[in-house]
């Protein structure tokens, strides 16, 4: 993410879930070892260019601690990450880069004892003037948090779990703003078994903000699919930098605007692929879960995933499903 998004001197980066500062420091590194740095530049990359934020105070006592080591807030400076819940509030602050993998999970909830010593679950739906729409969903209010705090022409490379692809309601409204006040214009379908849980599906969205417009600032959508018939694990067959040279390649960081998509009805067996505002706007609830490669594992039995796997991914889907059916209840107030 890091090396297709090319952070340079003088801009200012922000992880708005911080964990131990794997993005923050990958993206100081970058700028240290791609350019060659005066005096000012020097102080800006180490006490102004980065900000952090993070809610575990242990994860956050690490991150603090990783970033001192590289100078970070040395020397008499201020550390850069603030213990604190990003979605909260708009912090006012704006920033040229976002780069973060926000906490995947179940909705926000807490519990609490009423006057009758019942215990109660109640949603925390966030309620924000700067927010498109109010949801539980985390993942969610962490893509309207990094619109907000991105400045104008400011970019965004976010990790985020299928369901912020193609869940309804808010996550509808969600798309649709994003679409028509950003340029959303790469999707990376990361492949299962590379997280902590093996069932998880994620993907890598970029979008870039935009100032006010009457029409749709999203012209297309370029989907580079690293999922279909593509089997890691944690442990037997980790996911290494070189399984993403290709999507590097064909993002070309040097002008994203000179692509060349390897689909084609010659060629159905290409994995970057380029969809138009048309063509997304016309799917049933702007769903941007969008794949199109034939998946092998359902004609040969041979290409199956191993059985951990299959029975991770179906706990996977269970949870979800359940989460939404949990979140209705919750919501009638049962």
């Amino acid at each position: 993410m890091v090396d297709v998004m090319r952070p340079e001197p003088g801009q200012t980066l922000c992880d708005p879930a911080a964990g131990t500062g794997g993005f923050l420091l990958a993206a100081h590194d970058y700028i240290k070892e791609h350019h060659t740095l005066d005096r000012e530049q020097w102080e800006h990359l180490r006490h102004r260019a980065l900000h952090g934020w993070e809610i575990v105070d242990s994860a956050a006592r690490l991150c603090v601690m990783n970033l001192y080591l590289h100078g970070i807030g040395a020397n008499g400076g201020t550390s850069p990450i603030r213990v604190a819940d990003s979605l909260a509030a708009d912090p006012g602050d704006r920033f040229d880069l976002v780069l973060t993998n926000p906490p995947f999970g179940k909705k926000s909830s807490v519990t609490f004892v009423n006057e009758e010593g019942e215990a109660k679950r109640e949603s925390q739906v966030i309620v924000r003037d700067d927010f498109w729409t109010s949801t539980s969903n985390k993942q969610l209010n962490f893509i309207q948090h990094i619109k907000t705090i991105l400045r104008i022409n400011g970019r965004a490379a976010v990790v985020v779990p299928d369901n912020v692809l193609f869940e309804g309601g808010a996550g509808e409204t969600i798309r649709r703003k994003l679409l028509h006040e950003c340029d959303v214009h790469t999707l990376l379908r990361l492949p299962t078994g590379i997280f902590y849980a093996q069932g998880v599906k994620a993907n890598v969205i970029f979008f870039d903000r935009k100032p006010a417009s009457e029409t749709p600032w999203t012209k297309q959508l370029w989907i580079y699919d690293l999922r279909t018939n593509r089997d890691f694990s944690l442990k037997q067959k980790a996911l290494n930098r070189g399984d993403l040279d290709e999507f590097v390649t064909y993002y070309h960081p040097e002008n994203r605007h000179e692509r060349t998509a390897t689909w084609s009805e010659p060629n159905p067996l290409g994995r970057w692929r380029v969809y138009t505002l048309a063509e997304l706007m016309a799917r049933d609830k702007v769903n941007l879960d969008i794949f199109w490669l034939r998946d092998e594992s359902l004609e040969d039995s041979a290409n199956l995933p191993e059985p951990d796997v299959l029975a991770a991914e179906i706990v996977e889907d269970l949870q979800a499903a359940l989460e939404q059916f949990v979140a209705i209840a919750e919501d009638m107030g049962e």
